[in-house]
Order: structure tokens, then sequence, then C-alpha cells
């Protein structure tokens, strides 16, 4: 079977470029490997649309987020897709704190995000008297907001299907190489608890170019691929984030982080859209070399955990009022104690491969950026 065009996974990412794609008059055929779209790092995140403001500057991860965060709300807005620009706070205790919150202000201005206001810790407290006394600085993000982030990702579907493009579930990428003719392509069905064999049903395709979007399984699906761009792979690690839910009042009307940390950016508050708290993420690192399917359970002995990080911004914040809710995993191209990696996007086989590498957050706010950087890519 000969193809124009092949988008493996439909996350975020890969409609987004499936989208894009289809609306430039390509014909499309997207691959997802379960049942539904969005259903794995897509269905499990904060739903949160960031400014672009921790990110170093000229990275692909400021220059996609802060160009996604515009395109963003301009589609949510166009589509009446329900969102709000809720706003946060990022907030410092110490002096220590301070210093690093003042050069994450400066970092935001070179990365050009709008709506960014440093605030005394008094200034803070106007905002969210909820705060306490300990909170000596921090920052106003305006441009951060919050969506419903399910029917974006119908909407992206939508777009594409109207653009001409078909979608074809449980299509697993078991294998492929780079050929004279195009990508060949392995495909079969799923069968649950084995990535490495389809079904009866298995087959091939051959497709002009082929947007390798596969998340969790991006890395392994390139190394899959057999041609020169395999010895320029990363090597993939991931890091598992709890999520608890808050019961009860929250009393807070902004976004509330901590300072960064190494591996993310540290165990914050989020509300979404009918105004409920959760706590979340934390950072667990998986064993190196750890395989789907992943553990997705949240042990409830974290909350006690998950309670003291939050107390150093919510004082009054009860035990009892933290439930455990979900867990999502990210994709990283670094282990534990090493810089934060940029987004890769390998460009392979003379334009006929583009792998989609290391798409963690902030993903969801940079997905139409980085679906109309893959169509210019191949026009």
């Amino acid at each position: 079977m000969k193809l124009d065009t092949v988008v493996i996974g439909a996350g975020v990412i890969g409609l987004a470029c499936a989208r894009a794609l289809a609306l430039q008059g390509r014909d499309v055929v997207l691959l997802e490997r379960g049942t539904r779209i969005a259903e794995q790092t897509s269905a499990r995140n904060s739903e949160v649309v960031h400014a672009g403001l921790y990110y170093p500057t000229g990275s692909n991860k400021a220059r996609f987020c802060v160009e996604g965060r515009r395109k963003l709300y301009a589609y949510l807005e166009a589509r009446q897709i329900d969102h709000t620009k809720c706003g946060k706070l990022i907030v410092a205790t110490g002096a220590g704190e301070v210093e690093k919150l003042k050069v994450l202000a400066a970092q935001a201005g070179a990365n050009g995000v709008e709506g960014i206001r440093y605030l005394t810790g008094e200034e803070a407290r106007d905002l969210e008297p909820a705060l306490p006394d300990t909170i000596s600085a921090a920052l106003h993000s305006a441009e951060t907001g919050i969506l419903d982030s399910h029917a974006y990702y119908l909407s992206l579907l939508g777009d594409f299907e109207r653009a001409g493009g078909s979608i074809a579930y449980q299509s697993d990428v078991l294998s492929g190489r780079v050929s004279e003719a195009g990508i060949r392509l392995r495909i079969g069905d799923r069968n649950e608890g084995d990535g490495n064999k389809g079904g009866d049903d298995e087959y091939e395709i051959v497709a002009d170019l082929v947007i390798n979007a596969a998340g969790l399984h991006a890395v392994r699906l390139a190394a899959a691929i057999d041609g020169p761009h395999v010895d320029e792979l990363p090597t993939p690690r991931f890091a598992k984030g709890h999520y608890f839910s808050v019961s009860g009042t929250v009393p807070f009307r902004h976004l509330i982080y901590p300072m960064p940390n190494e591996a993310g950016l540290g165990t914050h508050l989020t509300l979404d859209l009918g105004g409920r708290g959760r706590l979340g993420p934390d950072v667990e690192w998986l064993p190196e070399g750890a395989e789907t399917p992943f553990d997705y359970s949240v042990p409830d002995a974290l909350a006690e955990t998950f309670h003291q990080a939050a107390r150093s911004f919510w004082p009054d914040l009860r035990l009892d009022q933290l439930s455990a809710d979900y867990a999502g995993i990210r994709p990283k191209l670094v282990g534990p104690g090493q810089a934060p990696a940029d987004f890769v996007i390998q460009n392979a086989a003379q334009g006929r491969l583009i792998n989609l590498l290391g798409i963690e957050s902030p993903g969801l706010t940079s997905s139409l950026a980085i679906g109309d950087y893959v169509g210019r890519l191949t026009t």
C-alpha cells in the first residue's frame, strides 16, 4: 500500500501535525495504536496553557511555547472551546529563591513573554490573601491559563477529518526501514501488553513522508525504523508524575507554583474550569530501560509528601482534603541530575522521516506551533 503522508500517534502533537499537513492539501493517514485519540500523555496532564517563561532563550521549548500559546488562545477563542486566562503566581521564600525569581523574570523577558510582573510578598498577598507571610516575592504571569484539553483534541481531529484526513485505530507500527521508494512500515493490530508483535492483520505500507509523533514510544519507534538516523538517537528516559485532588473550597484564584526544580515545575496547585483544586505533579524517575505497560497507580501514602510541599504556600491545607487522583508519564531525553533537555525534532531520510522526540511539557501549549513547523519542514 503506497501512501503520501503518515503521522504516527494521535496524541495532541500527532493531531496537530496531521491537521497542519492535511490543511496543506496532503493526503494524510493518522495511525494510532490505541482505540481512542489522546489516551496516554495527552490525557494525563494539568491542562495548563503555559506562558513560556521557564525555558532557555532560543530553545525549541521557548520558541514553540510562546508561539504555540498565542496560536492556542486564538484557536480556543475561535472554536469557542472552554478556557480561561486565570494567571499564575510563582512564589519564592527566602533570599536565595528571590534571586532565582529575578533570574526567571529576566528569562521571561528574553523569551518575549507578555504579562509578567514582579511582586513583593505583600503585593502577592494582596492578590492572594491565603498566601503565608513566608512568601517573600512572586512573579505574576497573566498569560497562563487552563483549557478543556479533551474538547481541544476533538476539535483538532475534526479539522483533520474535514480536510480529508483519515485515522486508523489499533494500528501499531512494529518496525520499518528507509528505502528509495519511501519509508516502509510494518503495521499490526496491537496485542495488549505486547508492543512488538502484530496480529493476524499485519501488513506493510510505504509512505513518501512519515511523522513520528509517538510520544512515550517515539524514540523506540525511531530506532525500529532502520536508517542512518538511528545512530543519532538519544536514550529515552521516563519520569512519572502523580496528582492529588483537593476537596473543599480552594482559597486561590490563580494557579500557584513554587520555584521550578531540575526535572519539572515543582508540586503546584492548579485549578480546573470548575474551580476544583489539584496538586501535582511530583517527579519519580523510572528505572533506566523502563518500557510499557507503565504503572499509572497513585499510592495513597504520597499524600503526606504532597501535603508538606503544598503547605509552603497553603498553610491551612489539611491532609484529609487530599485524595489520590491520577498519574502521567513524561518522555524524557535525560536522566536524574542532568540539565533538562530540549524538544528534539530530527529531520531524517532527506526530509522523508521526521522524529518528534522528548515532547513533554510544554507540549500541549506548543502543539499548534509544532504542527505548523512540521508543515513548513515538509514543503
